[in-house]
């Protein structure tokens, strides 16, 4: 994928996925001009194994961490839909949060996180958000009747998004260059303070380059992201 996207929606279901997944490309788009909007799932209040914090304030903890890591890779606003870490299902209510977000941003590419893995064990939030969103961008933004209320009341007009991108896939198609922006990476993760203690950021970035080299072995790059591509018609 060539071409910079001129606005871009991140679905992340918990603080710190889309970092380590896509953050490279979200900060390579941003310093290219794009302008970028996270939706953050749930507050991942049990991403933990400290048994003297609460989630309330665990999940206070990563939803700041993750405005902060959204700053440094140049996203302009991260919208907190606040579910339970871990308890994301395929509502109607959480389809509709989506429909909103994609209608007020209007993007040309969504990334989420791949829904159907098979091989691979995969956390059931990151499941349910990306068929979730999926469904948010085909048909639901789409159609004025979905969600009527949305264009009726709130004066959201339907959307037509061109390109998902869904990262941690076993079908990738897709490959981002991101060797210049390591660093912006490395650091974005690392702003995801409570699941980075006691990590040096020399190890952090080895182990981020090494994934990431991992993750374009059989492509001409170096450093990079791997995505699973499906595109719909916009016109």
């Amino acid at each position: 994928m060539e071409e910079t996207p001129q606005r871009v929606l991140v679905v992340t279901p918990h603080p710190d996925d889309a970092e380590f997944w896509a953050g490279g490309t979200i900060a390579r788009w941003a310093k290219e001009g794009a302008t970028v909007h996270y939706v953050l799932c749930t507050d991942g209040d049990k991403g933990t194994s400290d048994r003297e914090v609460s989630a309330q304030d665990l999940g206070a903890q990563r939803e700041q961490e993750q405005r902060d890591a959204a700053a440094v890779v140049g996203a302009e606003a991260v919208v907190a839909l606040h579910y339970l870490d871990g308890e994301l299902e395929d509502t109607s209510e959480f389809r509709k949060e989506l429909v909103r977000q994609i209608r007020l941003v209007r993007p040309d590419v969504v990334l989420c996180p791949e829904p159907y893995r098979k091989n691979l064990a995969w956390h059931r939030d990151h499941r349910i958000s990306g068929q979730v969103t999926m469904d948010a961008v085909f048909p639901c933004a789409r159609d004025h009747l979905h969600f009527k209320e949305l264009w009726q009341d709130e004066g959201l007009e339907p959307h037509k998004t061109g390109t998902v991108l869904f990262w941690g896939t076993e079908q990738a198609d897709t490959f981002i260059d991101i060797e210049p922006y390591l660093d912006i990476k490395v650091d974005s993760v690392m702003a995801h303070r409570s699941q980075m203690s006691g990590r040096a950021v020399e190890d952090v970035k080895e182990f981020i380059k090494e994934w990431a080299s991992k993750a374009v072995s059989n492509q001409e790059i170096t450093y990079g992201e791997a995505f699973r591509k499906v595109t719909f018609r916009t016109t």
